[in-house]
């Protein structure tokens, strides 16, 4: 059992003023595996006090300092690489394997990613008769979900320090030690006081006043749509920036030219990886009407096949989704799936038969889904593949748009003129073809409700920056 009850501000580990402990669960046990505080509102202003005191003077690090910093930060995460992927599976149920490959290789490569952009990024530049100066935004609230939490965490802390920033990290209270590790890794490459703070605290507390925080600037956000809303609501009486990574329900267009099985494996397998956790998941196949039996079968064999079980187990591909109440809405979502007439070629209900214990969910597909279906409208956020046919290119278009969401689309084909022409028609703001997939210097974030602004990359550092021109 792990004591993470103290919090991290202005550069040493305190003593929080809140006596609110909250557990967190390992998902394939049901057992805490940690305690920690729930911020008060004492908590929230003493990090902010202390990101706000140190901006004063991070604003105007120079660059070859700040760059000396990531090149401390990478080597300090390279040592404690281990220690941040088994934390991640213990707190979130992901297999070590993914873990280790996928998690926490993402947080280092947003950090390289930060670092080589950080050396050409134009801060300055001339537009006409004017110098355009990009300055740091201010105090960050960098507000980070649990699904992948160093990806997460990363790829906001990474531009936010490179731009000369100070924030206050507050990661997921269902799965925050990962964040502790990583709060660590930034103590030791010797980040200045004040300018990383991190606490912990459910959205309801500490997250409304850190989004509501007049001394707060700017809000970087990835979750659920719901909660963006509420966020946005609380940050629009101070007039901050506000930039979102939502939800998703994308989709995946098999072309009728695509080696189909090669496509319905690989859009099946991307499900199921990090158990259907993930916001850019592929979880509507769109197939030629004519192949529908076919991508049926062959989902319900990748599924059949998948080994769920313990994390720690290197062969384990698949673990728990992350909570009970996780678990429940899955199970919720898969009966309203049977109930709405979808037919279930494999998964359902309950757990798989082999295991009695830890919230873990059967890899689950559905045929013959109408995208008007709420499991093709919702996002299950689970193992749950909906598979919905379609008749011409332009109805899987029209059916791909047909959706609240506009995080990322997936095309499967050979012919590279149908593929542009449906790629340009995509409401979205990721496409992946052909398994293909960006890197770290790619910018992430979506359309519609799938949130704003854009992540990773040099465009991930425009988000926070402020523009100031001077003209003589």
């Amino acid at each position: 059992m792990r004591d993470l009850e103290q919090f991290y501000i202005n550069g040493q580990w305190v003593t929080p003023t809140s006596q609110t402990v909250s557990e967190v669960i390992n998902p394939a046990t049901e057992k805490a595996c940690a305690t920690i505080k729930l911020a008060n509102n004492d908590d929230v202003n003493q990090a902010v006090d202390a990101a706000k005191s140190a901006f004063s003077q991070f604003a105007f690090s120079s660059l070859s300092e700040r760059l000396d910093l990531f090149a401390s930060i990478i080597s300090e995460y390279k040592k404690r690489f281990d220690d941040i992927a088994f934390a991640i599976s213990e707190e979130m149920g992901a297999p070590i394997k993914l873990a280790n490959t996928a998690q926490t290789i993402a947080g280092l490569s947003h950090l390289k990613a930060a670092f080589n952009i950080l050396k050409t990024y134009p801060f300055v530049e001339t537009c006409g008769k004017s110098q355009i100066i990009k300055e740091p935004i201010g105090v960050c609230a960098l507000i980070t979900p649990w699904n992948w939490p160093l990806n997460q965490i990363t790829c906001k802390v990474a531009p936010a320090l490179a731009c000369g920033n100070t924030m206050i990290l507050k990661p997921s209270e269902i799965a925050p030690v990962s964040a502790y590790v990583f709060t660590e890794v930034l103590h030791a490459a010797g980040v200045p006081a004040g300018v990383f703070n991190l606490i912990n605290g459910d959205g309801l507390g500490a997250g409304a006043q850190l989004t509501a925080h007049p001394q707060v600037d700017m809000v970087s956000f990835t979750g659920s749509t719901r909660a963006g809303i509420q966020i946005a609501k609380n940050a629009a009486t101070t007039i901050k920036r506000v930039t979102q990574e939502l939800g998703g329900k994308s989709a995946n267009i098999i072309l009728d030219d695509a080696d189909f099985e090669t496509a319905v494996t690989r859009g099946t397998r991307a499900v199921f990886s990090n158990s259907g956790q993930s916001c850019d998941a592929p979880t509507r196949l769109l197939v030629p009407e004519d192949k529908m039996q076919q991508a049926a079968e062959i989902a319900a064999s990748v599924a059949a096949s998948i080994k769920v079980g313990n994390p720690q187990d290197e062969t384990t591909q698949m673990g728990p989704v992350v909570s009970e109440q996780q678990f429940t809405k899955v199970q919720n979502l898969i009966q309203q799936g049977i109930q709405e007439g979808a037919q279930l070629v494999c998964g359902g209900l309950g757990r798989p038969e082999h295991l009695t214990s830890g919230y873990y969910v059967k890899p689950t597909v559905f045929a013959n889904v109408s995208n008007q279906m709420q499991i093709a409208q919702q996002e299950i956020f689970g193992p749950v593949l909906s598979i919905i046919a379609y008749q011409t290119d332009d109805q899987a278009i029209e059916i791909a748009n047909d959706s609240p969401y506009g995080l990322a689309g997936y095309i499967q084909g050979t012919n590279e003129q149908r593929i542009q022409y449906i790629a340009s028609r995509i409401r979205a703001g990721n496409i992946n073809i052909n398994g293909a997939y960006g890197d770290a210097y790619r910018p992430f974030g979506g359309y519609k409700q799938s949130g704003n602004g854009r992540e990773i990359g040099q465009l991930g550092f425009d988000d926070f920056l402020e523009i100031k021109a001077i003209s003589r």
